[in-house]
């Protein structure tokens, strides 16, 4: 899609000024009065936080034996869940900045939330190797501080490549979505209409003033992070395909692991930036900025990443029969008749057989059928995550250590607990920022007058 004037069509109603678009967005967060509807999934969420600190609490007190971890699947939920979260986290900045250095159009719609999806995801992510190791006062030992002690950080660990990954993942994440949002801070300030509002708002704006200066050295510094953004992210989730793949582990020792992990962060993230995005569109009111033609361009890109998640399959069941490795063809086997085999039809149905309805024009044009797809793959890359530790620490190099893993009540309520988590901080976020960036807006509504 083209940056020019033709390429907005359909993204903004016809006749629209900027000032009518920075009301929508703007005037949302100065209501004082929300709705019940934000109260009560307030409210759900919130308790649902709740239930997840009191699980944390619990497992402090009692240990690892409260998950369904076993002497053979030693992984389990937690490290599962970290890697569908910060998969999901990865893709948010990924997409923000990919779409920005390419200029498409679309991004202003949506590129704020996935942003915010980034830092929230990640935060996320980076509890559950804390809950993992069940002795929270040991978890800095990840972290690569210098070696006093002579025995860590084991600096050939890919576990110390991940918490450094992940931290300066977060922390540009962090940068590169404040940087954004400095302006509409400015937005804000001025159309505040109580001091409390001016001067919070204000203070965020760090005195910007919209002069040509302000808007060039940040166009300047913010295209220069969009540029950092796109190789941090696949070394991100490169490494952290590096814990499973630097193995000796069937079905994990794999070269194809880095760039099937990246396909997969993008293809989740994608999924969890389209169902963020008809929940932003009906709750605040956002049709006339976020509208079907956005569903039906993130519809391409979620087949173009099934597709490729496809190839990875196939790949991956070409490697373990090439090897003639038996422990490679046992993993293989059990993939297509073991004990996760449901499991593991149903993910395929769910990343390769349900996507290919995004070939249909009508169904990428039908936002319920684009939101569908996406909760689906969403579940399918969970039960991937899940499947990648279960299917090989079940069946190992030793057959008398096989076992297979069956989670407690607690694995969900952390993984239940973990999505109202993120759900209550995604609502404070669009009751008190704006959740779509304006002067992104602004830019898209210049493009369209300068090419008609």
């Amino acid at each position: 899609m083209s940056g020019g004037g033709g390429g907005t069509e359909g993204l903004l109603p016809r006749g629209t000024s900027y000032g009518a678009l920075v009301g929508l967005v703007a005037d949302a967060l100065m209501r004082r009065n929300v709705g019940w509807r934000w109260y009560a999934a307030f409210g759900v969420t919130l308790a649902m936080t709740l239930m997840l600190a009191g699980c944390i609490a619990w497992l402090f007190l009692r240990g690892l034996g409260i998950f369904g971890n076993n002497t053979a699947v030693v992984w389990g939920f937690p490290i599962a869940n970290y890697v569908w979260w910060i998969g999901i986290g990865n893709a948010g900045t990924f997409i923000s900045a990919a779409l920005l250095l390419t200029r498409q159009p679309w991004r202003a719609a949506i590129n704020r939330f996935a942003e915010v999806m980034t830092i929230f995801a990640v935060s996320i992510a980076g509890l559950f190797p804390i809950l993992h190791l069940g002795r929270p006062e040991y978890a800095y030992w990840l972290a690569p501080y210098p070696n006093v002690m002579g025995l860590w950080p084991q600096w050939r660990s890919a576990l110390v490549w991940d918490f450094a990954a992940i931290v300066s993942y977060l922390i540009f994440s962090l940068l590169f979505w404040y940087l954004g949002l400095i302006p509409d801070m400015a937005t804000l300030r001025d159309r505040a209409q109580t001091r409390t509002g001016q001067v919070a708002y204000g203070v965020l704006a760090m005195g910007w003033r919209g002069s040509a200066r302000h808007w060039q050295l940040h166009d300047a510094v913010y295209r220069a992070l969009a540029v950092m953004a796109l190789p941090l992210v696949v070394s991100v989730h490169s490494v952290a395909a590096m814990d499973f793949s630097a193995s000796l582990m069937p079905g994990w020792q794999e070269t194809i692991y880095p760039p099937y992990f990246v396909v997969g962060a993008l293809f989740s993230g994608f999924g969890m930036v389209i169902v963020l995005t008809a929940l932003v569109r009906l709750g605040l009111g956002l049709q006339a900025i976020i509208t079907p033609r956005h569903f039906e361009v993130m519809g391409k890109i979620v087949l173009a990443c099934s597709l490729g998640m496809g190839l990875s399959y196939a790949t991956e069941w070409f490697f373990a029969w090439s090897l003639g490795s038996r422990a490679e063809l046992v993993h293989l086997h059990k993939l297509f008749d073991g004990e996760y085999t449901p499991l593991y039809v149903a993910m395929l149905a769910c990343n390769l057989l349900v996507p290919q309805l995004m070939w249909i024009p009508q169904a990428r044009r039908n936002i319920l059928a684009v939101v569908g797809v996406a909760v689906v793959l969403n579940v399918g890359m969970w039960l991937e995550r899940i499947l990648i530790i279960w299917n090989t620490l079940s069946h190992g190099h030793l057959p008398s250590m096989w076992s297979v893993f069956w989670p407690s009540v607690f694995d969900w309520l952390v993984l239940a607990g973990s999505l109202g988590f993120f759900a209550m901080m995604f609502l404070c976020f669009a009751r008190l920022l704006p959740a779509v960036a304006m002067h992104d807006l602004g830019k898209l509504l210049r493009e369209r007058r300068k090419g008609s």
